[in-house]
């Protein structure tokens, strides 16, 4: 059996928060492009060196951001899959999440790696997202 989507005006509440979720990627890449110009730390050097006076301060900055982008196609896949049913509880799984984004790079750039905890309400869209899509997939199982 075929399961046909049907895209409901919420849904452009869960596009507003992949576009914004790009706008906080860019964001935190600019942050790590002011550190390498205040630190000094040329391309492509990845992370300061331990020798460096501003060691921990640049790479908090850059820890923050390489963070984000490793969690960013989970982010997606889940924005994406969460929505099928319920994209409203979606939208909002996902800008609980990026806010949590924000907070976390916020608060690591901060130079305390401790602060990046800040952020730690994010995982509450994170779990809601991952519920969502679960019953994504069952629904869609059980629709055969």
């Amino acid at each position: 059996m075929t399961v046909a989507f049907v895209l409901q005006p919420e849904h452009g509440y869960v596009i507003l928060v992949g576009v914004l979720t790009g706008f906080v990627n860019a964001w935190a890449g600019m942050k790590v492009g002011s550190a390498r110009k205040l630190y000094d730390i040329k391309y492509p050097q990845m992370y300061a060196e331990k020798a460096d006076k501003n060691f921990n301060a640049f790479n908090c900055v850059q820890r923050a951001h390489q963070n984000l982008v490793e969690n960013l196609p989970v982010h997606f896949m889940l924005l994406a899959t969460s929505s099928l049913f319920r994209p409203g509880y979606a939208a909002i799984a996902g800008l609980v999440r990026v806010l949590g984004f924000i907070a976390y790079v916020q608060g690591y750039a901060s130079g305390n790696p401790a602060k990046r905890m800040n952020g730690g309400f994010g995982y509450l869209g994170l779990f809601a997202s991952i519920g969502l899509s679960i019953e994504a997939a069952i629904t869609l199982i059980n629709s055969a």
